[in-house]
């Protein structure tokens, strides 16, 4: 596609970043075709919202997770959609496995607005940060802590001004990511459509299939 059709990437949120790279992922798109398609069925059977008759819905095995050849999820029950025998909706499963709370969106779906997307809380890493970006603090509590809470500040901002001196890489930002992943974007687009890849951009195709994968929880953590 030309570039000018990603020029709605100058204005997205990073809820929306995230959801362009997912909506890219072909396991997501096969993973929505399998969901809608019990769910019309549903639907068809029983009524749809706010009008189903969800009393014999909820009697309807098809109505639970996981999808036909899925394995069950692992997250904690109380994070999920359950009903009295502990059978989690097949919406809120659908949800859970791809890291948002509200109902799954179609794939087709160009920048949702916000009210449509609720992330889950993206997973932390228990990786510690390695140097140059580690900077280790320590508080004597038997002292007053607002002027080593001052002092921290000042200790941070002075080691993030010595790594833009050294030209080393400022934190990731949806503002200095932007054209970036607006370039991930059409990459994902024309391998989709079968157009050849050229050799230069092969390492950012990779790239960007990761994000599709699971990096897009990543933006998440953004500022």
């Amino acid at each position: 596609m030309p570039a000018d059709a990603y020029a709605y990437c100058a204005g997205l949120t990073r809820d929306q970043w995230a959801w362009e790279f997912l909506r890219r992922n072909p396991d997501y798109r096969r993973d929505y075709d399998a969901f809608i398609a019990i769910w019309r069925a549903l639907e068809l059977d029983y009524g749809a919202p706010p009008h189903r008759d969800f009393s014999r819905w909820k009697q309807d095995p098809r109505a639970y997770g996981p999808l036909p050849g899925e394995a069950a999820l692992t997250a904690a029950t109380g994070e999920l959609c359950v009903v009295d025998d502990e059978r989690v909706l097949l919406e809120c499963w659908m949800g859970a496995k791809w890291g948002f709370y509200k109902f799954p969106l179609a794939p087709d779906r160009v920048a949702p607005s916000p009210d449509e997307l609720s992330w889950r809380p993206p997973p932390q890493s228990d990786a510690p940060a390695e140097a140059p970006y580690r900077l280790d603090l320590s508080f004597d509590l038997s002292l007053p802590l607002a002027p080593q809470l001052e002092a921290a500040k000042f200790r941070l901002v002075g080691r993030a001004a010595e790594l833009r001196r050294q030209g080393l890489a400022a934190p990731m930002t949806v503002a200095n990511q932007r054209a970036r992943w607006a370039r991930m974007l059409q990459l994902l687009d024309a391998a989709a459509a079968g157009e050849p890849v050229v050799e230069n951009d092969a390492p950012l195709l990779r790239e960007a299939q990761a994000m599709t994968r699971g990096g897009y929880l990543d933006i998440l953590r953004t500022g």
